[in-house]
């Protein structure tokens, strides 16, 4: 052999080599995800939504060899998110959550898509509990009084929550239609800055998911009534609706969607990844913080629900004379 033909024998073993190193790589770059992931959360930071959306997204990035970034969108009762899905492109790398406003959208306001249709769900996760708080420091202790002192000062009695046309907004309605009420109703972006007014009394009581738990096991608020079915196992002191003489059970569940016509593989791949990181201890510890618990939902099953749902919410709203 000559010196030519070794020093072209050892350029052609050199790239083979290079090719092969190279190989597994371009093929991984073609793998999802190959870039970070975004979820979109309807409510501002810090709240009851946002704080155990940070604990799945970290468990999520470990499974899926991504970062998964969580971005706040609050405003309009949380349906951003779900809304900016239409415009965005199917590939995967957007999710967003949708809470149940989103369901009653076609019936309190014109839209050019429809949440039946126009949004790929891919996992139910969990479900929020509700409830009624004031200052520690008012004079109203219980739902009773509650309902009292707005029978005694019609339209006085101010309520925050998280924005109109919200589940707590329409709940609260529901609540003073049925004992004869009038509330004044002062909308929010979401719960940090709802229960900052009703601490600092700029608000005389607040209707929120939990995120008021901490405040009341401070002492800085009082919680009135919770609206599940049976007592809350954190704050068993609290009777329900239904024990104070409300005909009412109030309870939210919310997953995660992506764009319509995203690839099945992708969102079955995004699926498996989510009930990974939902089933993690931490994430329900995260929930348990606010009082909630996992509500998994498989994307057919999750889908199921947004149908049913929507039915039920359109009888809800044209019950209460909000429809458009």
């Amino acid at each position: 052999m000559n010196a030519r033909f070794l020093k072209r024998l050892t350029l052609s073993l050199l790239l083979l080599a290079a090719g092969l190193a190279a190989g597994p790589a371009l093929a991984q770059g073609d793998r999802f995800p190959s870039k970070p992931i975004k979820i979109l959360i309807g409510f501002t930071a810090g709240g009851s939504t946002d704080v155990p959306f940070r604990v799945l997204a970290e468990n999520a990035s470990k499974i899926l060899g991504q970062p998964v970034i969580i971005e706040n969108k609050p405003g309009a009762g949380g349906i951003l998110p779900a809304q900016m899905m239409q415009s965005l492109p199917a590939d995967g790398y957007t999710l967003a959550q949708v809470p149940l406003p989103v369901f009653r959208l076609p019936y309190t306001q014109k839209i050019n898509w429809d949440p039946a249709t126009d949004l790929q769900y891919v996992i139910g996760l969990a479900g929020y509990s509700f409830g009624l708080v004031v200052p520690a420091d008012s004079p109203i202790k219980t739902m009773q009084e509650y309902i009292a002192y707005a029978k005694a000062n019609p339209g006085k009695l101010s309520y925050g929550t998280p924005g109109a046309l919200t589940t707590l907004h329409l709940t609260m309605e529901n609540i003073a239609m049925q004992t004869g009420i009038t509330l004044n109703h002062i909308p929010y972006k979401g719960n940090s800055e709802s229960l900052q007014a009703v601490i600092g009394n700029h608000v005389m009581s607040v209707a929120d998911t939990p995120g008021w738990g901490p405040y009341v096991e401070q002492g800085r608020l009082r919680l009135l009534s919770t609206w599940g079915e049976k007592r809350s196992a954190k704050f068993p002191n609290a009777p329900t609706l239904k024990e104070v003489g409300i005909n009412l059970v109030q309870t939210s569940p919310f997953g995660l969607v992506v764009p319509k016509g995203t690839d099945p593989k992708i969102a079955q791949q995004l699926h498996d990844a989510f009930k990974k990181a939902m089933e993690m201890p931490n994430y329900k510890e995260s929930l348990a913080k606010f009082d909630m618990d996992t509500y998994y939902m498989d994307s057919a099953t999750y889908k199921q629900y947004a149908l049913d749902t929507m039915k039920t919410e359109k009888v809800i709203i044209e019950k209460l004379g909000l429809a458009k």
